[in-house]
């Protein structure tokens, strides 16, 4: 657990600023087994501690790669002075940022750390299940990794708070070849929040997840290639959890927002169908907890749920304090930063469409062509909304039944303008949080959603 080096240091602030002072510890392990072999096998820490202080709407950063009360000391005095430099010679006079609610986040139970040989003796385990039960492939590969982010935290605005934010996940990839000898591939994360010893205790509970992958990875080797067009498609809560982050999210990111993203003119306009609701969810979602919870963020701010799209209708935006100060807004605890070194930025937490009243078998059955699109591996968007999706795994719907599986395809299109086609909303929601978010820094954000009916451009062979 990180030591407090900070909360003595905070008799240094300067009057008259607003003042963050942190201490961070990133961890991250991993292990990768290729055909049963270990070709990777890491283990990093990266620690220390930074300051950034706000004056007259300039802010002074420094950091430093220690740990130590005298680091801390430091790092304030060298963010202090940039900031007067700063408000010295920039000169834009803008008020003090709005004082905040003391935010006190106690210390959380340490994490444990396990050692390398429990993450290969586990993935031993998996892959021995694979060769026995999955013939007919061509390349087989099981990674396991963990990593977390814990951070102490006190402000000018009296807040004091730890947290660790630790996920772990073992990634199955399985490759087999089409009958003309094409290599076709599947993928699935296993895991979430928590530790590895707590989330992988048994690998027998990965099997039949492992199976249906198996499965559908055969089913694809037979597939058949998309018709390019515009379609009516269910999308999978996987595709739009993708939907929710890369194409909507990214947009309604203050900062984007004001580098002239597609939300900035559409604020309080329809955006969307009236089914469709949208959230970023600080820590509980749906009646659970989020799965990966954030409680407060780096700039002190308490954290709560930030209502994007309200039926159809574009409520809000996610903020930092000086951008929610801006436009009028409560800041809802949306400024991260991944590193020490790193300055809070405006991020995604965990970003979900809420569920519908739809049953998915009644969604299918009614479309009569089109297609049902259900994994991902990759997606990008700009801000103006356009976007484009990879498809791994999807089917064909034919008079409302499922038929053959697609091989890989993608969709595109406008989010806003393909959102307001949505029609049917499923009533179960899926969950993602396996991967990183890359806006200027990484950053692990959870994003899902329910089963979408809607009409988007698909791409053919």
């Amino acid at each position: 657990m990180l030591q407090d080096v900070i909360s003595a240091v905070r008799a240094d602030f300067s009057a008259g600023a607003s003042t963050e002072l942190r201490a961070q510890l990133n961890r991250s392990r991993s292990v990768a087994l290729l055909a049963g072999n270990v070709v990777s096998n890491g283990r990093s820490d990266v620690s220390g501690v930074s300051a950034r202080v706000y004056r007259s709407g300039s802010y002074g950063f420094s950091s430093m790669a220690e740990l130590s009360e005298e680091a801390a000391r430091s790092v304030l005095k060298a963010a202090s002075e940039n900031a007067a430099f700063m408000e010295k010679h920039a000169g834009r006079g803008k008020p003090a940022l709005p004082k905040l609610p003391r935010a006190v986040r106690p210390l959380e139970k340490d994490i444990s750390d396990p050692a390398q040989s429990v993450y290969i003796d586990f993935l031993r385990q998996v892959d021995a299940y694979i060769t026995s039960h999955c013939p007919n492939l061509i390349s087989r590969t099981v990674v396991a990794s963990e990593d977390s982010m814990e951070k102490l935290l006190c402000t000018s605005d009296a807040t004091d708070a730890h947290f660790i934010m630790p996920r772990s996940y073992v990634y199955v990839i399985l490759t087999a070849a089409t009958p003309d000898g094409k290599p076709v591939e599947m993928f699935r994360a296993f895991g979430g929040r928590n530790t590895f010893d707590v989330n992988f205790t048994d690998p027998a509970a990965l099997y039949p997840g492992i199976d249906k992958l198996y499965s559908q990875l055969m089913e694809k080797r037979e597939g058949v290639y998309a018709d390019a067009g515009v379609k009516t498609v269910i999308l999978g809560g996987m595709m739009t959890g993708m939907l929710s982050h890369e194409a909507v999210g990214h947009t309604v990111e203050a900062d984007l927002v004001l580098g002239g993203s597609v939300a900035g003119p559409n604020l309080n306009k329809q955006v969307a169908s009236e089914k469709v609701t949208m959230t970023d969810f600080a820590h509980t979602a749906f009646g659970e907890t989020a799965p990966l919870p954030v409680y407060t963020d780096d700039e002190g701010t308490p954290a709560e749920d930030a209502l994007l799209i309200e039926n159809g209708i574009l409520k809000g935006y996610m903020n930092s304090r000086e951008t929610a100060q801006h436009f009028g807004m409560k800041p809802q605890g949306n400024a991260r930063a991944w590193s020490f070194s790193d300055e809070p930025l405006i991020r995604m937490r965990n970003t979900s469409i809420h569920p519908g009243t739809d049953k998915l078998e009644d969604m299918i059955a009614s479309v009569d062509d089109g297609y049902y699109l259900i994994e991902s591996n990759n997606g990008q968007a700009d801000t103006t909304g356009e976007f484009m999706f990879g498809v791994t795994m999807g089917y064909e719907i034919k008079h409302g039944k499922l038929g053959k599986a697609l091989l890989d395809t993608t969709i595109s299109g406008v989010a806003f303008d393909m959102l307001k086609t949505v029609d049917m909303v499923g009533d179960k929601i899926w969950w993602t949080s396996s991967g990183m978010c890359g806006k200027k820094q990484p950053m692990p954000v959870g994003m899902g959603g329910p089963a979408l009916r809607c009409k988007v451009m698909i791409g053919g062979r």
